[in-house]
């Protein structure tokens, strides 16, 4: 075991574990922050992708031993009140169906966002293709990040 200093949400947080241990369950099973879904495990669906340092990242392959200074933001971090454009999109255009991939789809979208404020349909389709819907809402998908597009500050 060990100590590590996480900035987690913008946040100090402590956590006293095994360095190999997954930033997944140190953010679900340490820090309650369950907004991050366990998928795969082997970073091929993207449920559990964060930012690192803005960047998309799957937790679930990440050793809390690699995060060091860099910043971590879960879904529960991206904002305070759901009102990142990418989380209005998602409900303006209904996305979600069992929902159990949205967290790690709209944090990829977000980061896509960030980088590309302006994606084609085939930036977005090729920025989004790690990112595995059981419910096929690809559609829905492709169509909230285009409506977020119009609504984020380049």
């Amino acid at each position: 075991m060990a100590l590590f200093k996480l900035k987690i949400n913008g946040k100090s947080q402590e956590v006293d574990v095994d360095p190999k241990t997954p930033m997944l369950w140190v953010l679900r099973d340490h820090l309650n922050l369950v907004g991050t879904k366990y998928g795969c495990g082997v970073a091929q669906c993207g449920a559990c992708t964060v930012h690192l340092n803005g960047s998309a990242t799957r937790s679930c392959q990440l050793p809390v031993s690699v995060v060091g200074d860099n910043e971590i933001t879960t879904i529960e971090g991206l904002s305070e009140d759901a009102d990142h454009p990418v989380q209005q999109a998602w409900l303006k255009i209904d996305v979600p169906q069992c929902g159990y991939c949205q967290a790690g789809q709209i944090m990829n979208a977000a980061s896509l966002l960030k980088s590309n404020p302006k994606p084609s349909d085939e930036e977005i389709e090729a920025a989004m293709s790690g990112n595995l819907c059981r419910c096929g809402t690809y559609t829905r998908i492709k169509k909230a990040i285009k409506e977020a597009s119009n609504n984020i500050n380049a």
